[in-house]
């Protein structure tokens, strides 16, 4: 086999070319990409009916004068028609060489599209046109004798209705289109229509006609910063004009789109100008690149003008010209001539009149008063006004300044022999991107941590930060007036605006194919990459790749940078990578990835990073390996206790294996997975989904009919209970969950069940039962053969059962005995160092303070212990850490504190779907509201979370919310004495039969104070 680039030799197995590097020709097509373009769609009104009577060769005739006229404006703006649909066309601008004005020139192509129509002359050739902006699929469809360019997606049918919804000679746009084109054009709104094959209205503008605002003026209006720093580059031009008092001097300012070249043109122009300069400002256009002359009639145009309107003046630059060269203004200019002598003369010698006439006017100009020449964007000079730009750059006038503008890929060949003083453009520096920022989102501290997303997502270029600021506030992301914004929602990703989405792509369409590739891996494996994974991924010979990383690095797409990884790549910014990947067809991506993942796999030094092995499975849609990986890396993340992290892994990891073809073995991987699953998900608070887990899980046992597996997934369910139902339900299920357990012979399940119904019945108030599970638990983990489930040691579930019996014996009023639970739960928590551990063993040691009156220690260890679980994204302890915590504070006498901290305990409860905590912490933020002198909002408060715990079977608070009601409860009158005995006598009798003994006295002691006050004698 021979190499389709180099003709050499490649055997059979390789995948490049090893003389030249390039790909084999069995890979995927890398002309199949994504494109964000402009789609135009134009077609003759009611064709049908024109030819209806035609034979064959009549319709064509009739028709094939309009499909030449719009063939010929799409391919005079740049567009390619992509097909012919008998009566129209469809065409695309942006593709296949990118373009960042591709919305104005197809809008300038739809305008002349219908003027060229309606020239010819035939009433009954009525065209209609729909423009849309968006991404497509761009592919080349080859036949036997030619390639034809073709689009693909839902953005040309958008295109095709907006067409159909057109009136004659109309051009219906889409609001992508318009908000692209805006100020190149004028538009007018339409209103929403309801296009057919769209479910909701989408809002319609119609092109007006073209705008008379330069290019310039239309970024200036829509500009929403102030100019900042380019302190050296403005050093570099004011030195330039000091020195046109000996000669002419050149400023050529490159860089590329959006860098802000105009903005220190102009800056700088208008400062000469103040200081009474003459200014003459012209800018190069894509619309006119295939015009002669166009650019150079810009600059002519208005110093013609102002001599015209004072025919008197002597400074007129026309009145010392040779007659001919004036006959070459007019020319310029579109004027009619008379005189014979230009029409005699040779194009070439017209030429030469064109261009020494142009420079006897700005030498001229230059004589009377220094001048800047300010011409904007060489790149779109049309060819004839070229060549006359570059005698104009090379006058040897004094007082005269030419300051250019231009893209890399479009500077000039004359700019060397012009001797011209080239001023390369870079980013701003990150103060200078601040002070933008400052500047238009406002001073405050509070948006610092979105403003160095900014400077990073967009490495400093000025266009990019505006774009993506102005993103930001169009979408309601940030709210208030530019320089006073406010960040009003969270932001996951800044995205890439449509505005400037073109101006990326066309730097990547400089490359080469094979450093486009190059950029594709380097974009797949992420916004820094090793060269070392970059060669494993793209299997190219060392010489071909290290030419490609030069010419990246020289373009400044992807970078080499110092860091401890000797070989680190970087995307100079992330929306290079992200263009670059969104560029990429699905097939090529996953392609990609899968490549990616294979690499990674036999790379010794990242077989232990299953997070980044799950992102690329994923992406290659290998859901066998993305499951593996996605449940490896959640279990990394339950070592170093990122809760929430492992639950997204485990979300991935059970998605990934629904996707593989079903099975007995899949189905039995599904729930075990669950199962493992579902600590995470209980940890970082989400217990809804645990339960819903827990419920999944019994399901597809039962289809699989596998009994061992039904019970762990019952035994799940259970638990989730506890915090999520009441807790007759709790009770319920757990003693099912344990008989079935016990029959089954599974010890560690059954250790787990019996954990959790020992849970429930101290949720519901049983604190006895609670208490002879729990020991029996805690007793059997002991042993140094015990047994857990899946997803948990025997030593955490020891852990939590000294913890939830400590807490128990605490409130049955056997200190002593919760004491010595205490220290063990503090003992392994030391030893396993684990911030779960360390938590629960915090809440359970905050607990036994309490109970021992010492609130100033518990509140010291529930501090830690809150702020231990805030860090680590423990949120299940977070609730009934911060109620204890506020019960800490409100036996100290801090009642505000008391108050703010029960307030966020029982919001988080809420939140978290902990019943239990909810009604807790409604019960102590009543008391903390009656010390603060709300009696009847406590009261009120206390009835009703008294009620809730009688309703749902919450015995124990239903007995804390009654003695709190008669706390609250002021003895003013008969009726409230009987209430406050009622209560206090309900609250004793369910406390003696739980066994809550310290609550029990509290409720007798006070009520025999109540008793002994009314038997005293009046």
């Amino acid at each position: 086999m021979n190499c389709q680039a180099c003709q050499s030799m490649i055997d059979p197995g390789d995948s490049w070319c090893r003389k030249c590097g390039a790909a084999v020709g069995h890979r995927l097509d890398p002309d199949n990409e994504r494109r964000f373009v402009t789609i135009l769609r134009a077609d003759v009104i009611d064709s049908t009916g024109l030819v209806a009577e035609l034979g064959p060769e009549e319709a064509v005739l009739r028709l094939e004068p309009a499909l030449a006229a719009m063939r010929g404006a799409v391919r005079q703006f740049g567009g390619i028609v992509s097909k012919e649909l008998g009566d129209g066309l469809a065409a695309v601008f942006g593709a296949p060489i990118a373009d960042d004005n591709h919305a104005p020139l197809a809008c300038h192509a739809a305008i002349e599209l219908v003027r060229r129509v309606a020239s010819l002359g035939d009433p009954g050739l009525q065209v209609r046109v729909g423009l849309h902006s968006g991404h497509v699929v761009a592919y080349m469809v080859a036949s036997e004798f030619s390639k034809v360019y073709e689009i693909g997606g839902a953005a040309q049918h958008l295109a095709a209705r907006l067409e159909s919804a057109a009136e004659a000679n109309q051009i219906y746009v889409s609001e992508a289109c318009q908000s692209l084109a805006d100020g190149h054009v004028r538009f007018e709104f339409l209103g929403s229509k309801t296009l057919r094959g769209f479910n909701e209205p989408l809002p319609v503008y119609r092109i007006m006609g073209a705008s008379d605002l330069s290019s310039w003026r239309v970024r200036r209006a829509r500009s929403i910063s102030r100019f900042v720093d380019r302190t050296t580059e403005r050093a570099l031009l004011a030195r330039a004009a000091e020195g046109t008092s000996e000669i002419r001097q050149t400023v050529l300012l490159l860089g590329d789109a959006g860098i802000g070249k105009s903005r220190l043109a102009h800056e700088f122009a208008q400062g000469l100008r103040a200081e009474g300069w003459s200014l003459v400002a012209a800018e190069c256009s894509p619309n006119l690149q295939g015009a002669p002359f166009s650019t150079l009639k810009r600059v002519l145009l208005p110093i013609l003008e102002a001599a015209a309107k004072d025919p008197d003046d002597p400074a007129d630059p026309r009145k010392d010209l040779p007659a001919i060269q004036r006959c070459a203004l007019d020319a310029v200019l579109d004027l009619p001539i008379s005189d014979p002598q230009w029409n005699d003369l040779e194009p070439d010698a017209r030429r030469r009149a064109i261009s020494d006439a142009s420079c006897a006017i700005i030498e001229g100009m230059a004589h009377r008063q220094r001048t800047v020449l300010l011409i904007e964007d060489l790149h779109w000079i049309d060819r004839a006004s070229d060549t006359v730009v570059a005698m104009i750059a090379s006058l040897r006038a004094r007082g005269l300044l030419v300051l250019l503008t231009t893209r890399p890929d479009g500077m000039p060949v004359w700019v060397a022999s012009c001797h011209a003083e080239v001023v390369a453009m870079r980013p701003l520096d990150d103060d200078s991107g601040l002070a933008m920022l400052a500047d238009m989102l406002g001073p405050s501290e509070t948006n610092a941590d979105l403003k160095h997303r900014i400077i990073s997502h967009t490495s400093n270029v000025p266009l990019f930060i505006e774009e993506v600021c102005r993103g930001l506030k169009d979408s309601g992301t940030l709210r208030g007036q530019w320089g006073d914004l406010a960040l009003v929602r969270p932001i996951d990703e800044l995205g890439i605006p449509a505005s400037i989405q073109g101006v990326i792509a066309a730097r990547l369409d400089r490359v080469s194919k094979q450093e486009r590739s190059i950029l594709q891996i380097a974009a797949t494996l992420g916004q820094r990459s090793s060269e070392a994974m970059l060669r494993k991924v793209a299997g190219l010979p060392e010489e071909a790749l290290q030419n490609c990383l030069s010419t990246l690095d020289r373009a400044e797409l992807l970078v080499r940078i110092d860091s401890e990884v000797e070989d680190a790549l970087e995307f100079r910014h992330e929306m290079v990578r992200q263009v670059t990947y969104d560029s990429m067809v699905e097939k090529v991506r996953e392609n990609l990835h899968a490549r990616v993942v294979a690499a990674f796999e036999n790379d010794e030094a990242w077989r232990d990073a299953p997070e980044r092995l799950c992102y690329h499975a994923t992406r290659a849609k290998n859901w066998q390996k993305a499951s593996s990986y996605g449940r490896a890396a959640a279990r990394k993340c339950l070592v170093r206790s990122a809760y929430a992290d492992a639950a997204d892994y485990f979300e991935i990891a059970m998605n990934s294996l629904d996707k593989t073809p079903i099975t007995r073995s899949r189905e039995a991987d599904a729930v075990d997975l669950r199962m493992e699953a579902r600590m995470a998900f209980m940890w970082s608070g989400s217990v809804a989904r645990a339960l819903e887990l827990g419920n999944e899980a019994e399901e597809r046992a039962d289809a699989i009919n596998d009994v061992e597996r039904k019970v762990a997934a019952m035994t799940v369910r259970a638990s989730a209970q506890n915090f999520y139902g009441t807790p007759s339900e709790a009770v319920a299920i757990g003693e099912a969950v344990v008989r079935l357990a016990a029959d089954w012979g599974n010890q560690g399940w059954s250790n787990l069940a019996q954990y959790g119904l020992g849970q429930a019945y101290f949720v519901a108030g049983r604190y006895h039962s609670a208490e002879k599970l729990l020991a029996a638990v805690r007793a059997r983990l002991l042993d140094p053969e015990a047994h857990a489930p899946i997803g948990t040691t025997p030593q955490y579930l020891l852990l939590l059962c000294c913890m939830m019996n400590s807490i128990t014996h605490t409130v049955m009023g056997e200190f002593a005995a919760a004491g010595q639970l205490q220290q063990q739960a503090e003992a392994i928590a030391e030893e396993t160092g684990r911030p779960y551990d360390r938590v629960a063993a915090a809440y359970s040691g905050g607990w036994l303070k309490l109970g021992q009156n010492d609130p100033t220690a518990a509140a010291t260890i529930l501090e830690d212990g809150f702020v231990l679980a805030q860090k680590h994204g423990i949120r299940l302890f977070v609730p009934v850490l911060a109620c204890h915590l506020g019960m800490a504070y409100l036996e100290q006498g801090l009642f505000d504190r008391a108050r703010g901290m029960l307030t966020e305990a029982r919001e988080e409860a809420r939140a978290v779907g902990y019943t239990s905590a909810v009604l807790r912490g409604s019960i102590y933020l009543a008391l903390a509201i009656w010390r603060l002198g709300d009696g009847q909002a406590a009261q009120n408060m206390l009835r009703e979370a008294r009620n809730t715990a009688r309703q749902q079977g919450f015995s124990g608070l239903e007995a804390e919310a009654l003695f709190g009601e008669a706390v609250v409860t002021p003895a003013a009158s008969e009726a409230n004495k009987a209430a406050v005995l009622a209560s206090l006598r309900a609250a004793i009798a369910i406390a003696s039969e739980s066994g809550a003994k310290p609550l029990q006295q509290r409720a007798e002691a006070m009520l025999a104070g109540m008793l002994a006050r009314d038997d005293r004698p009046a």
